[in-house]
């Protein structure tokens, strides 16, 4: 259980780097940014939620930011 919970994390941080790449990029774009604001807000509680469990249980530091 433990390892499958360090392989979501590490999605969830995939996740996390390509929507704030999406950002960066379409920043320009009002649907974009909004959009990718709230996928952000989701993986916040996905990471939370997994992330900080994997951390507790002694995995992968989560990234911050």
């Amino acid at each position: 259980m433990e390892g499958r919970l360090k392989e979501i994390a590490e999605g969830i941080r995939s996740i996390k780097r390509l929507a704030e790449g999406l950002l960066e990029k379409g920043s320009e774009m009002e649907a974009v940014k909004r959009n990718v604001k709230r996928v952000l807000a989701t993986v916040r509680i996905l990471e939370l939620e997994v992330c900080d469990v994997v951390e507790v249980l002694g995995g992968s530091k989560r990234e911050n930011g």
